[in-house]
């Protein structure tokens, strides 16, 4: 199916973004769940329009506005997108696939650093989605480092893939995991080592552990990783005054778009973004879309 518009991350820019579409009659799907780090905020007292407000009651306004609109909300996890022309292949969990003529990214940043090799390996025995490429390794040895609920339902999927799975508990005290999982506590990651593909992962206490295959499961992954050729400064997607980024059709708006990380600044761009795209498909439609002057 192709939507009009693709929304990555439903935190303040993307919720802005995915309303703001909508009412202009535009076909929107969203991803993502809620955004912690604003759920959990006890209060806020910069926000225009509430004096003081807690940060799950101003999320909770959030998700209203969007539940009077004609929006699509999926909590499945974006692996990668790829830019086709005149509409984005979005590829999802298991292959799947969807199609959008037009994309926001707004998945805020991930301040976990990456680990030492991470970059180096990518794609050579390092992975960020377990129920993706566990398939690879059947009958081999698999190491998933955990930070999230999404990274349980990996593991307990993955172990039944493969030889053996050890999680990296980087997520919680006591994760619902299957029995065969060996789980790892209070230990640190810091580095990947090996030649042409990883086969150590090191700890900051200095222990390690091999295996023929890395899984990190966090909340989101650096804009390159996620966007094939997307312009980046450090870890932001650099964007223009209208949210445009170097990708046509293509949109960035919150945190991934640069400081300051803030709720208002995020809500702002996703209504720049959402206006500016809305023009940009309506224009795709009409066949009267100029790549020269756009």
């Amino acid at each position: 199916m192709r939507y009009d518009l693709a929304v990555i991350g439903a935190g303040p820019a993307g919720l802005s973004a995915a309303v703001n579409a909508s009412i202009r009659n535009k076909n929107v799907i969203i991803f993502g769940m809620d955004s912690p780090a604003i759920s959990k905020t006890k209060w806020i007292k910069n926000y225009l329009g509430f004096e003081t407000i807690s940060g799950e009651e101003l999320n909770e306004n959030f998700k209203k506005t969007l539940a009077s609109q004609d929006v699509e909300r999926s909590t499945e996890k974006v692996q990668q997108i790829y830019a086709m022309g005149d509409y984005f292949t979005i590829i999802l969990k298991g292959d799947q696939m969807i199609e959008a003529t037009s994309v926001i990214v707004a998945t805020g940043i991930e301040l976990k650093k990456d680990l030492i090799g991470e970059d180096k390996f990518f794609g050579k025995g390092v992975s960020y989605c377990a129920t993706c490429d566990a398939s690879f390794y059947k009958g081999k040895e698999v190491v998933l480092i955990g930070y999230n609920e999404e990274s349980v339902e990996e593991a307990n999927y993955t172990a039944e893939v493969v030889d053996k799975l050890t999680y990296i508990n980087m997520y919680k005290e006591n994760p619902e995991l299957n029995d065969n999982i060996e789980v790892i506590n209070g230990e640190v990651p810091v580095e990947f080592v090996g030649e042409e593909n990883p086969t150590t992962l090191k700890f900051k206490s200095g222990k390690e552990i091999n295996a023929d295959g890395f899984f990190i499961i966090r909340d989101s992954s650096k804009p390159e990783r996620l966007v094939p050729s997307i312009k980046t400064d450090e870890e932001h997607i650099i964007i223009d005054k209208n949210c445009h980024t170097n990708i046509r059709g293509l949109y960035a708006a919150g945190d991934i778009a640069g400081r300051p990380y803030q709720i208002n600044k995020a809500a702002g761009e996703g209504q720049v973004a959402a206006l500016d795209a809305a023009k940009y498909i309506t224009l795709v439609k009409e066949g009267k879309f100029d790549k020269e002057t756009w």
